[in-house]
């Protein structure tokens, strides 16, 4: 099947790639592996799931929505958001599910991207837009033992909703994002919960009361409100944005607080020590609980920080040598995020591997969006593009505008491709892991998801999101060589500097 546009996932970033497309009149279809639009906030349904950044920030800029029932919005409002956007622009026409895109290889002769799916299927297209993120390939640790175990086990994003946890022992592993939310919604119902920590997270105080009737009126008849509280919220992340890139030592406020908050609701001095992170707050992603540790202070809770040295037939073995029998294991563990691309098969410009090439010289795009060699391969949310402090839904728009931009500037050009140049890219990730190397992220004392295995941050942006704002906002066709001319004779012709201009879509 041919189109002008492949994009992969429908997620945020899916979605919002599919609406400039068609805004734009660009030919396009969407790839989703499952059978239903929503990417992390379809796979996560466990109990207490929701969103850690304020939902009139975590939506679409264009598309506002008035009447979130809560502050921090929980993971069905979330979906049911992403489903009425999908259906009001019809994107269901253009997503083919049931299409797990397993290979792709950039053809040079044709000037196309060959997409193979694991049914065999191959789409062809000009442009390929990777909307699948970092958050989807679930990371279950190779524990030894783990297929001996005979009770159920699931990992937080494949809840097994089939299981009953009431009277249960359940272990949970991890004590991070999710782990947090799990933790008090299933205290009530276990029998008893055995929450194993490697590290602890700082967890900041927050109420999640619903947002009053009348304020969402306001909103819905109000010009201007929903704008203000969109913008109170970004500025208000920004400002710790700003202390975690900037100036770190500022984070020792946030830390106070989130002392006060262990101190508030657990009274037994080991379990504070425990509980208690000796890393500056913000060197792993900082959480928010009105809950967690009163569901941990509960007496059927018992934190364990031995570690775990393998699975039995019927339990866990701590690494001071317990053994615990548990009915349940819920694997709060997180996600492959620096490997994550690892498991797609790329090839571009001459058969190159772009796994092969990041896996020797480190994940790196110019801007996170396109990369050297691969002509015409865009990635929404790709590397240094996530962040800590604020919504990666507006890194995703920003994104959006400048694939959406470079598109146009090919077909202003008369080319058939693009990709940036070596020299551009490499300046470009050398200025931001200089600028990473300030960050709370690199000098805050832990070792957390966003670093690789050689310790290098390949995940989060390094400044203030509308400093990425201003770094997309217009494409630079100086940073880009332009390939398969109509008239051959013109890439002796073509230099760099050519000036186009922009075209400017909506903005994050």
């Amino acid at each position: 099947m041919h189109t002008r546009a492949l994009i992969i996932g429908t997620g945020f970033s899916g979605l919002g790639m599919g609406i400039a497309l068609q805004r734009r009149g660009v030919e396009f279809l969407i790839l989703e592996k499952a059978d239903d639009i929503g990417g992390t906030w379809r796979d996560n349904t466990y109990p207490g799931c929701a969103c850690d950044i304020p939902s009139h920030m975590y939506s679409f800029s264009f598309e506002p929505k008035a009447d979130w029932t809560h502050m921090w919005s929980y993971q069905p409002e979330i979906f049911e958001y992403m489903q009425g956007v999908t259906n009001k622009y019809g994107l269901r026409r253009y997503i083919r599910f049931g299409s797990h895109v397993d290979r792709a290889y950039w053809d040079d002769t044709e000037m196309r991207w060959h997409v193979f799916t694991t049914d065999g299927r191959e789409f062809v297209a000009q442009f390929l837009i990777s909307g699948i993120g970092g958050l989807h390939i679930p990371l279950i640790p190779d524990f030894e033992g783990i297929d001996e175990y005979q009770g159920r086990l699931f990992h937080s994003a494949q809840w097994d909703h089939s299981v009953d946890l009431t009277g249960k022992r359940v272990a949970v592993i991890g004590t991070g994002a999710s782990a947090i939310q799990i933790v008090p919604a299933i205290i009530e119902d276990v029998a008893a919960l055995h929450l194993y920590q490697r590290t602890p997270a700082w967890v900041m105080p927050r109420p999640n009361n619903p947002i009053p009737p009348w304020l969402r009126t306001v909103f819905s008849y109000v010009p201007g409100t929903r704008w203000a509280m969109r913008a109170a919220i970004y500025w208000a992340h920004e400002v710790v944005g700003f202390a975690m890139t900037k100036q770190p030592r500022l984070l020792k406020i946030g830390e106070l607080l989130g002392k006060w908050n262990i101190r508030r609701w657990v009274k037994d001095p080991e379990l504070r020590r425990k509980l208690t992170p000796s890393y500056r707050a913000g060197c792993k992603r900082i959480l928010n609980s009105n809950t967690y540790y009163r569901a941990v202070a509960d007496p059927k809770t018992e934190v364990i920080t031995d570690g775990i040295a393998r699975f039995t037939r019927t339990g866990i073995v701590a690494g001071d040598g317990t053994e615990r029998d548990v009915d349940v294991v819920v694997c709060a563990t997180g996600f492959h995020v620096t490997d994550a691309f690892s498991y797609l098969d790329i090839k571009g410009r001459a058969g190159e591997d772009l796994v092969d090439r990041w896996n020797r010289e480190g994940i790196s795009a110019l801007r996170g969006i396109t990369v050297t060699g691969m002509p015409n391969l865009f990635f929404l949310l790709g590397p240094n593009t996530a962040l800590g402090h604020n919504s990666v839904v507006f890194m995703i728009e920003s994104q959006i505008r400048y694939v959406a931009q470079a598109i146009a500037a090919v077909d202003r050009m008369g080319a058939q491709a693009l990709e940036p140049t070596k020299a551009a890219q490499d300046a470009y990730n050398e200025k931001l892991q200089r600028e990473l190397a300030g960050t709370v992220w690199n000098t805050g004392g832990c070792r957390s998801w966003y670093l690789d295995e050689h310790g290098v941050n390949r995940t989060l942006w390094s400044g203030m999101t509308w400093q990425y704002w201003l770094a997309t906002r217009r494409f630079d066709p100086s940073e880009y060589h332009f390939l398969g001319f109509a008239d051959s004779d013109r890439d002796t012709r073509l230099t760099q500097h050519v000036a186009l201009t922009p075209v400017v879509g909506h903005q994050g």
